[in-house]
């Protein structure tokens, strides 16, 4: 298989999330053109992205819905039911257990950790369990392997119990400099970069 690019791995999920509501409609197959009208993504992008997985259309057929679905499941991971946990439990914290509701595109928040455990019976309440952090061998859920980060600060010491626990891949939302140890990849997610990215290009656009 050819190598992925970072753009392409992002929009994978997107493809995913389309082609189940596509396929709960009762559409069967699809050529890019429609799809890419649906996704918003234009069809040349989405040809190329199925072609890095392998010959997954036919030229004037289109594309199996639910092959489609059954191939990018796989690709994403999903067909091992990934569980992820939640480190931190603040107001983002808390609000990305209560948008959990993804319909398992990209897997499952099982459970979380934080200092004040005693979060989950506050509001909003939030829909998992809750533990200690310092219950998080003890309470760690078998097979996981991604965690998301949203801690103020510890983040070093958080990771390499982590990494200890097995976890491969943070998904980072602290703003904390940490080194990751060896066999772990992270992904930064920083919201005030991306607004300010997006301000430059809309006023590129309007010069």
């Amino acid at each position: 298989m050819a190598e992925i690019s970072k753009a392409t791995l992002k929009r994978y999920p997107v493809y995913l999330k389309a082609l189940r509501r596509l396929s709960k409609e009762g559409v069967k197959r699809i050529m890019s053109s429609q799809l890419g009208e649906y996704v918003d993504i234009k069809p040349t992008t989405i040809r190329r992205d199925f072609s890095l997985i392998g010959q997954l259309g036919k030229q004037g057929y289109g594309y199996d819905v639910d092959e489609l679905i059954g191939i990018f499941a796989k690709q994403l991971g999903e067909e091992f039911d990934e569980k992820m946990i939640l480190i931190g439990v603040g107001r983002l914290g808390t609000a990305i257990l209560n948008y959990n509701n993804w319909n398992h595109v990209a897997g499952e928040i099982v459970c979380a950790f934080d200092l004040k455990p005693e979060i989950r019976n506050s509001e909003p309440k939030v829909n998992v369990p809750v533990y200690h952090i310092d219950e998080l061998e003890e309470e760690f859920p078998k097979g996981c392997e991604v965690a998301i980060l949203c801690i103020p600060e510890g983040a070093q010491q958080i990771v390499n119990r982590l990494h200890d626990l097995g976890v491969k891949g943070i998904v980072n939302f602290t703003r904390e400099h940490f080194v990751l140890p060896e066999g772990m990849i992270k992904s930064d997610v920083d919201v005030v970069s991306t607004i300010q990215e997006l301000v430059f290009e809309v006023n590129s656009m309007n010069k």
